[in-house]
């Protein structure tokens, strides 16, 4: 009796799952004329700070602070092997470094060029020249060009909680 008892706990359980995870489906948001896919956590948009005003507050930063923040920008470099990094145009001179928080989600390998919404944090970071290297590597650079990185390079980076890319 006991044995039954068991069973039909775990078959409760198990049937109690089930309608969990179907009432946590959503249904697909209705079409609209641009479509967006988030890579990450999803966020609002609305409010996203321009480049040129997140470049003005970067320039504010010192070496150990930190600036959360989302804004839009132009995606001018992305990670060939993966998609596991990107790197965004500040003010048509400078880039910023985006890697995507604990590693948990990728953007896809061909948004070259693309306008993308970013959320997360900013800050100012010394890169060693074996990572510059690597990330060179990664970018498809040649031996040529990978071997000319010689000296550690201060720079923007951004740690992305999520990506928002119009399609």
């Amino acid at each position: 009796m006991k044995s039954i008892n068991i069973f039909l706990a775990f078959l409760l359980l198990l049937t109690a799952c089930k309608e969990n995870n179907s009432q946590s489906q959503t249904t697909p948001p209705e079409s609209t004329e641009s479509e967006v896919q988030f890579f990450g956590s999803s966020f609002d948009p609305e409010g996203a700070s321009s480049t040129q005003e997140l470049a003005m507050a970067f320039d504010q930063l010192q070496s150990a602070d930190s600036l959360k923040v989302s804004f839009t920008g132009k995606v001018t470099d992305v990670c060939q092997m993966k998609g596991c990094w990107m790197k965004v145009s500040l003010d048509g001179e400078e880039e910023m470094r985006v890697t995507f928080k604990d590693y948990g989600f990728f953007v896809p390998k061909d948004i070259t060029g693309r306008e993308v919404v970013l959320q997360g944090t900013g800050f100012i970071e010394e890169i060693s020249v074996e990572d510059q290297r690597h990330y060179a590597k990664d970018g498809g650079a040649s031996e040529e060009e990978i071997a000319r990185i010689t000296s550690p390079k201060v720079t923007y980076s951004f740690v992305a909680d999520g990506v928002l890319l119009n399609d």
